[in-house]
């Protein structure tokens, strides 16, 4: 019983291992786990029995949590617009853009599933979508089963980390970090990834051409009645749109000048974008719009095409992310609004009905509860957990290891990679990282760092060879035995579970490559987010009893006593031993106005105020 006493927090964690393994739900694993630990701790009197008193008030502090209220309405807003159709309008159009490019049928594929990323964010839409419309076009036309297999199933996990991830949120909340910080830092990160898989596309296209071949004239469908392909005005327009954004972000202080009646010096950079990128599309789907009502022909049939069907989904993106980035709307908020848009959009487009509403309505239930039942679980088990002093025990594990900062975050990272294999980006961000979050802080790892850099690494539990999920998805809509192609008439190979697995693995070494990045350039992540504020409290404390200091120049009001004079003194008034001095009265003899005290405590802070430190970096 001694040794169960001492060791009980590693048993207890060993115990929960146990648990998934024998392969019950994990919500119900971790309550269960959790309440089987708390009685016989009590039992054996590790803590004491108040401690299943404090249950209630976690739990309540759950339903309370506004912040994760944003997950079932992002769910809600990709729901919607994945069953109305968009992502086969953008697969569509943006493959016949690059379809004339070796490769482009898989670059088409790469951007499409970034912009369903940051508008669905849901992994199984993304993936099932592309897999449904892009694997048939892509096998029609001689694409390499295993790259085209890849290339749709990584494209579909983008979704994990391109704001606004799902993980993301629930991320922030464990780590008690602000969700827009999240996504800000979590922006270059995840451009940077679809920039990775652009250039292993690019580099198959020069070396190995034949498996990525270009889209043959006769299937480009966007073409103008004298047989023109239509990519000069659709280079015009968008010379146009960017010339707009640009002139825009420069001239944004100009802007706020004439709006606020007031002169504005500077605008936050963030803003600069968003709003330049708002107006940019904006005009060029106005132009677009002109162009169809007064059937003037100045615009191709594949840049109209390309206009009505990319800018729509932008100006939703830019308006959730945009007033999250801004300030002027929480998650929450953003992802009600996105909600609502995405309901906009699929009434604009004839899609919406009460079939597809219910639809979403359930799935995004599900989602929700799902969620919601492994946190209480979640929670019940990081309770007994604590109590038994579990935290420090990790805290000694892994503060220790050689290598300081780079040693653990190589460790949790090979950890998580593995448990990966096993568990869901939910269940490893409700289990795993609250047990590590405070040993990275106590060693000085930013968490916004720490969270996007566990995101990006737990992006490839979709990919993992057997488990990932993104494989079983596409596997459930991939061909699984000979078909005949309803455009060629011929007859089609399927596609192996084999080949799927094959085709993931350089995209699973390309999540690890960006993984590494992350950990030896932190800039990438840390560049992106707001620096905190700290204040030099003795600083402001000084500053405070000086604003406060008595107007007159002898530091007595007219109706005081005045101290006696001290003998030999020659009548002149002196503060007693000690005191501090009484502040010297203005050159000029007049003595100053007094100020308001709160005024005082705000310039004193605002002069107090310095920028924090960032901690330090490994390497630095």
């Amino acid at each position: 019983m001694e040794f169960i006493t001492a060791n009980f927090a590693p048993i207890m964690f060993v115990g929960l291992i146990i648990f998934l393994l024998l392969g019950f739900p994990v919500a119900f694993s971790l309550g269960a786990c959790g309440l089987f630990f708390a009685f016989v701790g009590v039992e054996l009197g590790v803590f004491t029995s108040s401690v299943l008193a404090w249950l209630p008030q976690r739990l309540i502090g759950i339903l309370a949590n506004d912040t994760l209220l944003a997950v079932p309405f992002f769910t809600l807003m990709g729901l919607i617009l994945e069953r109305s159709g968009m992502a086969e309008d953008l697969l569509d159009t943006v493959g016949q853009v690059f379809g004339p490019l070796r490769g482009g049928l898989a670059l088409a594929v790469i951007f499409v599933g970034a912009l369903l990323a940051a508008t669905t964010g849901v992994v199984a839409a993304s993936v099932i979508s592309m897999g449904l419309i892009s694997l048939p076009i892509m096998l029609r036309y001689g694409y390499d089963r295993r790259m085209a297999s890849g290339v749709i199933a990584a494209s579909g996990t983008l979704a994990q980390i391109i704001p606004p991830s799902l993980v993301l949120i629930i991320m922030a909340d464990q780590i008690g970090r602000s969700v827009g910080d999240m996504y800000k830092g979590a922006f270059v990160p995840a451009f940077m990834l679809v920039g990775c898989y652009v250039l292993y596309i690019v580099i198959l296209a020069i070396f190995r051409p034949a498996s990525v071949p270009a889209l043959p004239p006769e299937a480009r469908v966007y073409r103008e009645p004298d047989g023109r392909s239509g990519y000069l005005s659709l280079a015009v327009l968008m010379v146009i749109s960017f010339a707009v954004a640009i002139v825009l972000a420069r001239h944004m202080a100009d802007v706020h000048t004439w709006w606020q009646g007031e002169k504005v010096s500077s605008v936050p950079t963030d803003e600069k974008i968003v709003v330049a990128a708002c107006g940019g599309a904006l005009v060029a789907f106005v132009i677009a719009m002109l162009n169809k009502l007064t059937g003037l022909s100045l615009l191709s049939r594949l840049a109209e095409r390309v206009t009505f069907v990319l800018i729509p989904p932008l100006l939703l993106i830019f308006l959730v992310l945009g007033t999250i980035f801004l300030g002027i709307a929480t998650p929450t908020e953003g992802g009600a609004m996105g909600a609502v848009g995405a309901l906009v959009m699929a009434m604009m487009r004839g899609r919406l009905n009460m079939h597809l509403l219910r639809q979403a309505l359930a799935t995004t239930t599900r989602l929700g509860s799902f969620v919601m039942f492994i946190l209480i679980g979640a929670t019940m088990f990081s309770l007994v957990f604590q109590a038994a002093d579990g935290p420090i025990w990790v805290e000694h594990l892994l503060s220790n290891l050689p290598g300081g900062q780079v040693g653990f975050l190589i460790l949790v990272n090979v950890l998580i990679f593995f448990l990966a294999f096993f568990l869901d980006y939910f269940e490893l961000s409700f289990i795993v990282v609250p047990l590590l979050a405070p040993v990275a802080h106590k060693l000085g790892i930013d968490l916004i760092w720490f969270g996007v850099l566990l995101a990006v690494n737990m992006q490839t539990s979709f990919m993992h060879p057997p488990f990932g999920f993104a494989l079983f998805f596409l596997r459930s809509v991939a061909p699984d035995k000979p078909y005949v192609d309803r455009v060629t008439k011929q007859v089609m190979q399927p596609v192996t579970t084999m080949q799927i697995y094959k085709g993931a693995i350089p995209f699973v070494l390309i999540q690890l490559f960006m993984v590494g990045m992350l950990i030896a350039f932190p800039g990438i992540v840390t560049g992106s987010v707001d620096k905190a504020q700290t204040y030099d409290l003795e600083k402001v404390g000084d500053q405070m009893r000086d604003a406060l200091q008595p107007p007159s120049g002898d530091g007595y009001g007219a109706d005081e006593q005045q101290p006696p004079a001290v003998p030999g003194s020659g009548g002149t008034t002196t503060a007693p031993s000690g005191a501090a001095p009484a502040p010297a009265a203005p050159d000029s003899g007049a003595a100053p106005e007094a100020d308001d005290p709160m005024k005082a405590m705000q310039d004193a802070l605002k002069q107090g105020g310095q920028q924090q430190q960032a901690p330090a970096r490994p390497g630095q």
